[in-house]
């Protein structure tokens, strides 16, 4: 065993204690661990920080492999624990 194993595989969350990765729209992003994601956080996250604008556009955020292995959806405001390899899916959407 060597001091340097965790430097194997990169920047992932699992190599750092204080951090997890979650995937979100198919790209992993590294988080901080134990934190409480916001439904707006990970709208930014998924459209790289310039989510798409528009009068009529709203965006529908769900989530599995949560806490407790659970799935379910955030509305703007809501914030849930992220764990490692949490799985979120952004869609926006225009309301015509």
């Amino acid at each position: 065993m060597t001091d340097n194993d965790s430097s194997k595989t990169g920047d992932k969350g699992k190599d750092d204690p204080k951090t997890v990765t979650i995937i979100i729209n198919t790209r992993e992003q590294t988080v901080e661990k134990n934190k409480e994601i916001s439904f707006e956080e990970v709208v930014s996250l998924a459209y790289a920080g310039n989510p798409p604008t528009g009068p009529q556009l709203e965006f529908t955020v769900m989530y599995r492999r949560g806490e407790g292995n659970k799935d379910g959806s955030l509305v703007a405001g809501q914030t849930v624990k992220v764990k490692e390899g949490m799985v979120f899916s952004v869609s926006a959407t225009d309301r015509s």
